[in-house]
């Protein structure tokens, strides 16, 4: 199955189904963030579920363990194949979002958003190297018994080789010929898989395609 999961970030579900149905024989998923769960909420869910494909829903939670814990496991008749904790919440955070998990969903968490670079991380006063926060953050999902992390195509090769058995969420990834947008560090998908990607998180290059299906078959050919 292909490491791609098209990330449908938009409130429109017409919309988000329609590409879905368009791309579901060259992606190997969904992915449902913030924008689709909030105007569509579960029932949005369980509708993109019916076209077939495994759902990743990226919520990214971070609050205290307790309230982690109880979202997560709210979500457990959605059967997620995967969801999203942030690692800056902490250890106890990420063992309980793990605990309250169903039995065959993933659960990553967040190092740093590859909309961030040095500049942003200097500004929330830490350390103005994105490896070493990722490696740092990575340790601590390890260590607290998560399935994997999220992190750019930049970070996953030093994560991989800390963590051999990990799973490797990478987002921001672009086609070589890809326009950035919002995203300050990318890769190629044949970069991302080839450092240790387990998974590749694509958006823009295929949703707003002028043909998705074939934005996503000519990704597809690249790996």
């Amino acid at each position: 199955m292909s490491p791609v999961y098209v990330a449908l970030d938009t409130p429109d579900i017409e919309r988000a189904k329609a590409i879905a149905t368009r791309v579901r024989h060259h992606v190997g998923g969904i992915k449902l963030g913030l924008e689709f769960f909030m105007a569509n909420g579960r029932h949005g869910v369980h509708e993109m579920a019916d076209i077939g494909l495994p759902i990743f829903l990226d919520l990214k939670f971070h609050d205290i363990p307790n309230t982690v814990g109880k979202a997560v496991q709210a979500l457990r008749p959605l059967e997620p194949a995967i969801i999203t904790v942030h690692a800056a919440g902490g250890r106890a955070m990420l063992e309980d979002a793990k605990a309250a998990a169903p039995t065959g969903t993933k659960v990553v968490a967040v190092t740093m958003l590859t909309s961030l670079d040095a500049n942003d991380l200097t500004s929330i006063g830490l350390s103005p190297d994105p490896h070493e926060q990722v490696v740092r953050l990575a340790e601590l999902a390890k260590s607290a018994g998560v399935d994997g992390i999220v992190c750019s195509g930049e970070e996953v090769k030093a994560a991989h080789a800390a963590w051999k058995d990990g799973f490797f969420v990478v987002p921001g990834v672009r086609p070589a010929n890809g326009i950035t947008g919002d995203q300050k560090r990318v890769v190629t998908p044949r970069t991302a898989l080839d450092a240790g990607a387990s998974i590749l998180v694509i958006g823009r290059p295929i949703t707003q395609a002028e043909d998705p299906d074939l934005a996503a078959r000519e990704i597809e050919a690249t790996l």
